[in-house]
């Protein structure tokens, strides 16, 4: 499946089921950039604009480039984001025209050396690029067994695909210095809140037998963490923030 439409009948559930971004990681990618009121941002494979919303929050102006009709068609709206209709590889923005490209949980459904040069070209000298991965802490118990029914029902597998992806843009030799910072997050959900999310994956099945079964142990799953109507599940926010320029 062309990557671009992994999300087409996930939309929905995308811009439900999906955790924010903690504060810590807001500042981690706008820090030294100047005021933000003045910070010019593009968010490549922006999908709802979960991550594209809440820089504009912070004063950011952002364009939210994302080729995929229904995942922004089910974005809410913001006076800070403008919405593009294109890819990390061909963002139709002009060259050094913005002060942040980054890539929220997106990097690895890119083509990624095409999308690396796009990503220098668009930046400005003294601009940063960076990834963003809400990853779980599977050290919590209710973490850990969410992270086992995925592992049970996945019919591809994501997690080499984002290893390589890191990889790649740790190499890019257009960045001066790359760096990583970690900061802890978690989602916090009600019933309907863990279905939706299990429904924002795209490598678990959505219909048929596979699909029922992958329910009936959600559910179960539900039922045996659930705590007065609330489920956490415990996550890791992973920043990988590269310098441009020669320095």
């Amino acid at each position: 499946m062309n990557p671009t439409e992994r999300f087409t009948d996930r939309a929905e559930a995308y811009a439900t089921g999906r955790p924010s971004y903690p504060p810590a990681a807001l500042d981690a990618l706008l820090g030294g950039l100047g005021d933000p009121a003045d910070v010019v941002v593009a968010d490549l494979g922006a999908g709802t604009g979960i991550g594209a919303r809440q820089l504009a929050a912070c004063g950011a102006t952002v364009f939210a480039v994302e080729p995929n009709a229904a995942m922004r068609a089910a974005a809410a709206p913001d006076p800070r984001v403008r919405w593009i209709d294109g890819t990390a590889e061909a963002t139709g923005l002009e060259e050094a025209s913005v002060d942040l490209v980054v890539a929220f949980q997106a990097f690895h459904w890119f083509h990624r050396e095409d999308a690396l040069r796009e990503m220098l070209r668009i930046v400005r000298p003294a601009g940063r690029a960076a990834l963003v991965y809400n990853e779980r802490d599977e050290d919590d118990p209710f973490t850990r067994a969410y992270g086992d029914l995925v592992r049970r029902h996945q019919t591809s597998g994501n997690e080499r695909r984002r290893e390589a992806g890191l990889e790649a843009f740790d190499h890019f030799p257009g960045w001066r210095a790359v760096r990583r910072v970690v900061v802890p997050n978690e989602q916090v959900m009600d019933r309907a809140g863990v279905v939706q999310r299990a429904s924002s994956t795209s490598n678990l099945p959505q219909s048929g037998p596979a699909a029922d079964t992958l329910r009936r142990e959600l559910h179960a799953l539900i039922d045996a963490h659930d705590a007065a109507g609330r489920l956490t599940m415990r996550l890791r926010t992973i920043l990988v923030l590269a310098d441009v320029g020669s320095g």
